[in-house]
């Protein structure tokens, strides 16, 4: 029964690992205004692994800055307080789930792609878009993290889950679809459960709930929910990595007009895309 399929995934929340202490405090002190570059490096700093993880990714191939930092804080003077509060939140959560087996419906391997592919592309619109630096990687965060519901589902009821994909295929229609069918609830509503027990707030919980739900949003994240929807269509037309939907909804034919770009933006996006995922998997490498 649908109750109890939810009901089963809903407890299966409870038991999903807190974020670190830490992490919750990272984002406690960045939504204080008044936050410094200095403030922020003595709460990362309480947890070496963390603060390891940071500067390893600022000194990735993925921000290329093209020379090694070592200092905290300089590396969040460089990238800004919301770029390196964006990097702790998105390796906190992949931490928890890469890696893990037994994703039974969508592979592991299809997923994070997928999730990666939806991060880049949203990052790269935003850059095509003229957004503010300092507030881009919030785009990759939101696109990287916008299908986390799908993972409690998978784990909790993976035999029902496998069914909803199966459902999904055989009548050619979107997997949010089908799992409201044959659920009567979709990894968005699950995606709100996870984001409210780990206290997310502002931009990013509003692309993990209304990221196929763009008509009832009410928001004042428009822009960055419409990147976001555009970069998931965008990896879903081009099979990009594998999340279980083989045939996503077209978008509003108003998305493109609203966020100031054109729909041929897509076809200059895949090879760029393609090497952004690349450089952007070291995300998914955990800590050791």
């Amino acid at each position: 029964m649908a109750t109890d399929d939810l009901a089963r995934v809903q407890k299966y929340v409870g038991t999903m690992a807190t974020l670190p202490v830490t992490v919750s405090k990272v984002l406690e002190v960045c939504n204080n205004p008044k936050t410094s570059p200095i403030d922020l490096d003595r709460v990362i700093q309480l947890d070496p692994v963390l603060m390891g993880r940071v500067l390893k990714l600022i000194n990735s191939a993925y921000y290329g800055l093209g020379t090694q930092v070592t200092s905290l804080v300089r590396a969040i003077i460089m990238l800004g307080i919301n770029t390196v509060k964006n990097l702790a939140l998105s390796t906190a959560i992949i931490d928890r789930f890469a890696g893990r087996k037994g994703f039974n419906a969508i592979s592991m391997d299809g997923f994070w792609r997928h999730s990666l592919c939806v991060g880049v592309t949203a990052k790269l619109i935003a850059t095509r878009r003229g957004v503010d630096p300092k507030v881009r990687e919030e785009y990759f965060a939101g696109g990287l993290l916008h299908d986390i519901g799908k993972i409690p589902i998978n784990d909790a009821i993976p035999e029902e889950y496998v069914r909803v994909m199966s459902l999904a295929d055989r009548e050619r229609i979107p997997f949010e679809q089908a799992e409201r069918n044959l659920l009567g609830f979709d990894h968005s509503a699950i995606g709100r459960i996870v984001a409210d027990s780990w206290k997310l707030s502002g931009a990013i919980p509003d692309a993990v709930v209304y990221h196929h739900d763009l008509a009832n949003y009410e928001g004042t994240n428009t822009d960055f929910l419409l990147t976001v929807a555009v970069a998931n269509y965008f990896a879903g037309i081009n099979s990009i990595g594998f999340a279980g939907d083989l045939y996503p909804a077209k978008l509003p034919p108003d998305v493109f007009q609203r966020l100031g770009i054109q729909r041929s933006l897509l076809d200059e996006l895949e090879a760029p895309v393609n090497a952004e995922i690349e450089k952007a998997k070291i995300f998914l490498q955990k800590a050791k």
